[in-house]
């Protein structure tokens, strides 16, 4: 019996009788982490309202593991909504049952409730992050994932002198599930944010929140790692420091060879750790984020928020003076801007780091990804003219079944889902043209999935379309981390575009940007059986529909097959 499946009948066995905070097993580290989710009252923009916290923390609580632990994390929901935990871009192999979205690979812990989630980690190094993945709560449910070398290794740079975690996060004056509630009683646009905010505070440009505004201690002439995570609701943001470089050395815990930058895009999911060196004269200097958004007619937040890089020495600057100018910033829609970041990281594809790229294909899948709409009696949604919106992936909108898909699978349950999930588009136009037939935008219900053979080698190709309105989309990848081989504007040509994939040290990534009106390709390898969900880290994209699920197959030997459930499964 191989380690892993060792490790996890053991769980069964200990899982309520392990009390203490760490046990060493021979196969792996082993840590233990309590999460209590509770309403807490927090203040912000000069109001108090009751959000909903891990452990009283908003942001959450960082985890800090070495490559190839294991954590065991006891969620306790102590609140009035359903909940559950992702562990984004933890690869958990073999273990689906602790990945975390509902309706997909568990059903949600209800009020009162508890799980226990066991995390694995593998190959991961670097940064991640966990997130509630019910509703819209992981707007104030979540945290960062430090994902340190193995005991004995180094990072592949020079080694900080500190780190310090970044999350760029959302906050809305009002209750977030009441904005959710009113965008699917009216079919329009959810309400924007109020503000953006950098480890929880929106910062000196707004009222009542100088006093609270997040510092950065830093002292001359040291380097710094940054551990920066998006977990904005619904934007893609541009990050920078006044008068500073970031040096970005990993993305989606995956190293890279150092691309050095005034600015940074980071969408939502995604996580860049970057060098900093504090090389500047000693004072307080502006630490910025605001939104890039490339949608016609898309709503989003234009607001900048903003932190403080404070020197050692430099003084109490933030009573007396304000801190230099606010760093450049790209403008909102400078689409040349953001992939023009996004496509020059490249992976250290080293001795040390080595990629393994499929060279060949056995499993190739276009899907197209487009907002869209349904009709409303009289014309009386809130939509584009009177519509629902929504959301696909090859003309399917996604519909999260009764049971989770996961255990539907495993206990053979028919009903549960199809098996029909196109290869294809099961409409064939030009994608990206300027005007689309209104005929195009009204996609089909559906819940859908795509089966794959266990070790397959799989290319994805991401297509853009300009149907309601084009804009860029961060998809995201249960399960697996993926090589971004290929992109670009327009339609994908399966001919021509493949001749300039990447095949050498194209970036390992868990959460990839499609450019608006155009394209992404993905190759990764299907070696890790069980319910996997893609689906759009744009929230309102994921409310309307624009999700799939991959279901790979076990392979032969023992250790390519799908681990047993869990014991204390929440039901549905």
């Amino acid at each position: 019996m191989d380690c892993s499946r060792k490790r996890h009948l053991i769980l069964h066995l200990l899982v309520f009788l392990l009390l203490n905070n760490s046990l060493l097993l021979t196969c792996r580290a082993w840590v233990r982490h309590t999460f209590v989710i509770e309403e807490t009252p927090y203040t912000r923009l000069c109001s108090t309202k009751k959000i909903l916290t891990v452990n009283g923390q908003f942001p959450g609580p960082t985890l800090h593991v070495h490559r190839g632990d294991t954590l065991i994390v006891d969620v306790y929901n102590k609140a009035k909504h359903n909940i559950t935990i992702h562990w984004h871009g933890v690869r958990q192999p073999r273990n689906p049952w602790s990945d975390g979205p509902a309706y997909i690979t568990q059903c949600p812990i209800q009020p009162g409730g508890m799980f226990s989630y066991e995390i694995i980690f593998s190959k991961e190094e670097g940064t991640l992050w966990w997130h509630a993945h019910t509703d819209w709560n992981r707007i104030t449910v979540h945290g960062a994932i430090a994902i340190y070398p193995k005991h004995g290794t180094a990072y592949p740079f020079p080694k900080p002198v500190a780190e310090q975690v970044l999350i760029l996060g959302e906050w809305w004056k009002r209750d977030v599930m009441q904005v959710l509630r009113q965008a699917l009683r009216t079919g329009g646009q959810p309400n924007i944010s109020d503000a953006f905010t950098i480890n929880g505070q929106p910062g000196d440009l707004f009222p009542c929140s100088k006093p609270g505004t997040f510092k950065l201690p830093v002292e001359q002439g040291k380097t710094y790692l940054l551990r920066i995570v998006n977990a904005a609701m619904n934007d893609n943001l541009f990050f920078a420091i006044a008068q500073h470089k970031l040096t970005v050395v990993g993305r989606d815990a995956s190293y890279n060879k150092p691309l050095t930058r005034d600015y940074i895009l980071i969408s939502p999911g995604q996580t860049i750790d970057a060098l900093l060196e504090a090389n500047q004269p000693q004072n307080q200097y502006y630490i910025a984020a605001r939104a890039y958004s490339s949608g016609q007619g898309v709503n989003f937040d234009n607001t900048t928020t903003t932190a403080f890089l404070q020197y050692s020495g430099s003084g109490n600057y933030a009573a007396t003076s304000p801190p230099y100018s606010l760093p450049f910033l790209p403008f909102y829609n400078d689409t040349n801007a953001a992939v023009g970041f996004t496509n020059a990281l490249r992976s250290l594809a080293n001795e040390e780091h080595p990629i393994d790229v499929p060279l060949t294909v056995d499993t190739r899948i276009i899907a197209t990804i487009s907002a869209n709409t349904f009709r409303c009696p009289y014309n009386s949604c809130q939509g584009t003219n009177g519509t629902r919106l929504a959301a696909r992936m090859n003309n399917i909108s996604f519909v999260n079944p009764p049971i989770d898909i996961l255990q539907a699978y495993y206990y053979g349950i028919n009903g549960d889902f199809g098996s029909r999930f196109p290869d294809k588009p099961p409409f064939v136009f030009n994608y990206t043209a300027q005007f689309l037939p209104q005929s195009l935008q009204t996609p089909r219900r559906g819940t859908e999935v795509k089966f794959l053979d266990y070790n397959s080698a799989v290319e994805l190709v991401f297509q853009g379309t300009n149907l309601v309105a084009g804009e860029d989309h961060p998809m995201h990848l249960h399960g697996y981390s993926f090589y971004m081989v290929g992109w670009g504007f327009g339609n994908f040509d399966k001919k021509k575009d493949p001749l300039r994939y990447n095949l050498v040290d194209p970036p390992e990534l868990n959460t990839i940007l499609v450019p608006k009106n155009g394209w992404s390709a993905i190759r990764f390898r299907a070696d890790n059986p069980g319910v996997w969900f893609m689906h759009c880290h744009l929230e309102r994209r994921l409310t309307w529909g624009m999700n799939a699920v991959f279901i790979v197959k076990d392979g032969e030997q023992e250790e390519a097959r799908l681990l047993p459930p869990p014991p204390g499964l929440p039901p549905c």
